[in-house]
């Protein structure tokens, strides 16, 4: 790759229009998000491989949406704490295009696994006799597995597009991690074409699920909505309010970044890395909360756990 390209190495920059005095605000502010979202996501994935009555479908579906979330921070956060830190935000060539390879992989898979989620619910609520035969343990584990590789063919398309671009100078990246948005700029020569895939490659991966799971929680609501107890509507009303401001907080900036470069929108450098940063990591911290810690299954596996823990430490 060395002799694709005269760049041998990037630097990230992270927010580059924010004044010295702040920097560590910012990292601090980087890394108790890390290690919320680190502890949350850990514990939620531990909890539901430990307890066998966690083992169903829906909870596999948000038992790999955790490992996703946590990976996706694991390889992005630490480089960039540590630029704040001891100013090492030097990446090599070849890390570099790792790192964007798992950012479009880990987030490719999140928008396929909120589908699936999506789609439990749907057959949750609208088809509950025919749950558990639709829901199988082999049928959920093939559809993970299916996405985990449509993820990664989605992504590899786009390594494969860009590595072979030629990087002349400067090698400075405006961002906290390694992605296209960042990096077309730094390309010395026409990008359209590539962006154009690319940007094909991107709504494919985000409209067509973001399309399924407004669908199916349209269809929640009118199957609610026709049942005689209030309590469930409301109930109902406000589980899909909460999934949805978190699908919103997912989906929202992310195509409106994809379009804002696709026609060449001018944002500025610090509002386009704080769009990343909330469509990338908020969602992170929320997930769980929205769909664990909400959960009442999950929510007394805590509980009884925290209660034995008591019981030990006070006999």
């Amino acid at each position: 790759m060395a002799n694709q390209s005269q760049v041998l190495y990037f630097e990230l920059l992270g927010f580059p229009g924010v004044p010295q005095n702040l920097h560590i605000l910012v990292s601090i502010t980087m890394f108790l998000v890390y290690s919320i979202a680190l502890f949350s996501n850990g514990t939620v994935l531990l909890l539901i491989i430990l307890q066998e009555n966690l083992h169903q479908s829906m909870y596999v579906f948000i038992a790999n949406l955790a490992l996703s979330d946590l990976l996706f921070d694991t390889i992005t956060l630490p480089l960039i704490i540590s630029k704040y830190w001891f100013g090492a935000g030097r990446i090599s060539f070849t890390t570099c295009f790792f790192q964007f390879f798992c950012v479009h992989f880990f987030g490719s898979f999140d928008s396929f696994i909120i589908m699936l989620m999506a789609i439990d619910r749907y057959v949750a609520v609208c088809k509950p006799l025919r749950y558990t035969s639709i829901m199988t343990p082999q049928a959920t584990a093939v559809l993970c597995w299916t996405f985990w590789i449509l993820a990664g063919v989605a992504s590899l398309v786009n390594n494969i597009l860009f590595i072979p671009l030629p990087f002349c100078g400067p090698n400075k990246i405006k961002s906290c991690f390694c992605s296209a948005s960042f990096l077309f700029p730094l390309v010395c020569q026409d990008v359209s074409s590539v962006r154009e895939i690319m940007l094909i490659n991107a709504m494919i991966v985000l409209l067509v699920p973001l399309t399924i799971i407004i669908l199916s929680y349209l269809f929640i609501v009118k199957s609610i909505n026709s049942s005689v107890h209030t309590e469930n509507w409301r109930k109902a009303f406000y589980t899909c309010t909460t999934h949805l401001l978190i699908i919103g907080l997912y989906y929202a900036p992310r195509v409106f970044v994809y379009f804002a470069n696709y026609v060449n929108l001018i944002l500025t450098a610090d509002l386009k890395v704080l769009l990343l940063c909330i469509y990338s990591y908020l969602p992170h911290l929320a997930n769980p909360v929205i769909y664990c810690l909400r959960t009442e299954a999950i929510k007394l596996t805590i509980q009884k756990a925290f209660n034995m823990k008591i019981k030990a430490t006070t006999s």
